[in-house]
């Protein structure tokens, strides 16, 4: 079984939740004002927080990413776009998305996910030290792509419109410059507000199919309603560093981009540990001992695999553990959610047999 690289400081005694949370974001009328982004987020629905990364180690993870994909050996080179093409990298959709190859485990991805100037901001808006973090996608966009399916919009949200509240704050690390011509992430300004209204206004409204709940479409009625409402789409600029936030029931996408500018971010969700399960835990568990990702969803919801296809077959450059595996200090491991774990190890068995089946 794979093993995590972990610093000696790096482990804890089983921990013990801290309750709290009285100052925890709300995102339901009730919030004070807090005189920083939480305002912004509250009224819009998003927010930017600047500088959540220095620059230095922003330019630092990007450049491990670009060599990330040169080390695949199959001819990419980061200073010749004309090598950016399907044969020539590991498999990346046409949302820039990688999923596969062990990479949501890689150094760079752990580094940033235990950012404190991230990590701080996640536990502003919950109120509390004891997190936990998504095993999220890398998102590697480059422009000008025709060699694989054309990026077409895709305005979603990230939640079950039958579980309506405030029940997830996601968002990215973006690591190279991001202007208003090079693509990344375009949010509907103040959905996240109207979000039941729009669901109960669109009830009988056929789903666009998804292999989640958690997941819903805007068919084109959808997107005519939320204009009806007047509300604003804006593309969020970004420099190297800077962590964006948004509500998963705020309606976004993302566009490619239109320049010679490649776009570079690590997805990184974090929420309460109370927020999960003993089960889901161990089934977190098991997903970083195989070195697996899951969705934005912290708890696991859904964990993934490190199977890519090209050309309809298994991918011959797959990988199945890091190139360069994380090495963590305590504050970070406590966001895998093992330090919460009171299971037995019974208990765990079934989880990692169960998490094999699948």
């Amino acid at each position: 079984m794979a093993t995590t690289t972990i610093t000696q400081e790096a482990r804890p005694a089983r921990m013990t939740v801290q309750p709290s949370r009285n100052n925890a974001l709300k995102v339901d009328g009730t919030d004070p004002k807090f005189g920083d982004w939480r305002d912004d987020f509250v009224r819009d629905g998003y927010a930017v927080i600047k500088g959540a990364v220095p620059r230095e180690r922003a330019d630092k993870y990007a450049d491990g990413m670009f060599s990330w994909l040169e080390g695949f050996n199959l001819g990419f080179d980061r200073n010749d776009l004309s090598t950016v093409h399907k044969d020539k990298l590991p498999t990346i959709n046409e949302k820039g998305m990688c999923l596969q190859y062990a990479v949501t485990h890689e150094d760079f991805a752990w580094a940033i996910r235990g950012e404190p100037g991230v990590i701080d901001v996640f536990e502003k808006a919950y109120d509390t030290e004891d997190l936990i973090v998504s095993f999220d996608a890398v998102n590697f966009g480059f422009p000008g792509r025709t060699d694989i399916a054309k990026n077409v919009p895709w305005p979603h949200q990230d939640q079950d419109p039958t579980k309506p509240g405030f029940r997830c704050l996601q968002g990215l690390v973006n690591l190279l410059p991001n202007g208003p011509k090079d693509g990344g992430l375009i949010v509907c300004k103040g959905g996240h507000l109207l979000s039941e209204e729009f669901h109960e206004a669109m009830k009988d409204e056929p789903r666009i199919p998804a292999w989640t709940n958690e997941w819903f479409g805007f068919t084109d009625n959808g997107m005519k309603w939320l204009e009806e409402k007047g509300l604003e789409w804006i593309k969020i600029c970004a420099e190297p560093g800077d962590l964006l936030l948004w509500d998963s029931r705020t309606p976004h996408y993302n566009l490619s981009s239109e320049t010679h500018q490649p776009r570079f971010c690590v997805y990184t969700c974090y929420m309460p540990v109370t927020d999960a399960s003993q089960a889901d835990l161990l089934k977190k568990k098991s997903a970083l001992d195989r070195w697996v990702g899951t969705t934005h969803w912290p708890n696991a919801r859904h964990t993934g695999s490190n199977v890519a296809k090209r050309d309809g077959a298994d991918d011959p450059h797959n990988r199945f553990e890091p190139v360069n595996k994380p090495v963590m200090n305590e504050r970070t491991f406590k966001l895998t959610g093992i330090p919460y774990i009171v299971a037995d190890e019974a208990g765990a068995d079934a989880v990692e047999a169960s998490a094999a089946r699948t």
